[in-house]
């Protein structure tokens, strides 16, 4: 008994300190900031890797505390167009997000990308972490060493960072033919190795829109007890409890988890107008939500594609990194 007691205390222990009890340190979200020209398609770019959890386009390192605005920008107060990336170390590193930087840019280049020019467009890589300026000079010395010049590439703690206008966020999702310094074949350098680790059906239902055959779906008559996160990103999306069977030959659920876990979308295609759903972080096409469900739980289906899903069982919450979860299932 007092070695359970023990092993309970030295686990509890470790896990505020962020260790698991085999002594694996837990992933934790760091943020690292990118100035490479327009960023528009810094966003881009850097929103297509695994490990990425969020891009979030701004104005860093210039002289004034005030946030400016996109033409005082322009204007030249010396802020550097630049995006915030915050990722997860454990699925991908700062190393690998540096190597993919210098693919978009021109590190001679002073205060120019493309055909941008001015000092809003100078390159850099800012930190916040003085415990990341190691890794961040050795790969940086990589890159100078391999071209044999000193690189015109700021590399500095962040001094300030201000959030760029709405409209800027995600340009290119919003405006797919928007200007962009950044070749296209850019924006896919990671498809294949998506496409190995989820499928060919799943990458196609998830980043093209497609539809599985229907009945042919492995969760279509599946109602074992747990949850159903995103494939590709693993962000928890509908649990088993609010799973029907509605024979219309994919699975079916009443409701997400909550409303801040998936997005809806008009979908003209095919000749009708239906409600599109994706999951608000990865964005993978899931579905369609129609108004004929259940009345007694609120009137809507969730027509889901089972391609798009990946199923924990509630056995396995914990050991997966979902414990926090198993609260959901508590009313059951």
């Amino acid at each position: 008994m007092k070695y359970l007691l023990l092993f309970l205390a030295v686990t509890i222990f470790n896990h505020f300190l962020g260790v698991s009890a085999t002594g694996a340190a837990f992933s934790k979200t760091q943020d690292i900031y990118f100035a490479g020209g327009c960023f528009w398609g810094v966003q881009k770019f850097f929103d297509q890797f695994d490990g990425v959890i969020n891009t979030e386009a701004g104005y860093a390192n210039g002289p004034s505390k005030k946030a400016p605005t996109y033409s005082d920008v322009c204007s030249g107060s010396g802020h550097a167009e630049t995006v915030r990336v915050s990722y997860d170390p454990g699925k991908i590193s700062l190393s690998e997000l540096i190597n993919n930087y210098f693919l978009i840019i021109d590190p001679l280049s002073v205060n120019k990308q493309g055909n941008d020019r001015g000092c809003q467009y100078r390159t850099g890589i800012y930190y916040t972490d003085e415990k990341l300026l190691p890794e961040l000079e050795a790969v940086y010395q990589t890159h100078e060493k391999k071209i044999g010049r000193k690189l015109a590439v700021e590399l500095l703690p962040l001094k300030n960072f201000f959030r760029a206008e709405e409209y800027h966020q995600k340009y290119l999702d919003k405006n797919p033919n928007g200007y962009c310094h950044i070749p296209a074949k850019f924006f896919s350098l990671n498809e294949q190795a998506l496409r190995q680790r989820i499928g060919d059906l799943s990458y196609e239902v998830t980043q093209n829109g497609a539809t599985e055959y229907a009945f042919t779906g492995k969760y279509d008559k599946f109602f074992e007890r747990g949850l159903y996160v995103d494939i590709v990103t693993g962000e928890p999306l509908f649990t088993s409890m609010n799973k029907y069977d509605s024979g219309c030959g994919w699975p079916a659920f009443t409701k997400p988890i909550n409303n801040e876990a998936i997005t809806e979308h008009t979908d003209k295609s095919h000749g009708m107008i239906r409600t599109e759903v994706r999951s608000r972080k990865g964005n993978s096409h899931l579905g369609h939500v129609f108004n004929d469900g259940p009345k007694e739980t609120g009137g809507l289906r969730y027509c889901i594609n089972s391609a798009a899903l990946r199923f924990i069982p509630y056995e396995e919450l914990e050991e997966q990194g979902y414990g926090e979860y198993k609260r959901l299932f508590e009313k059951e």
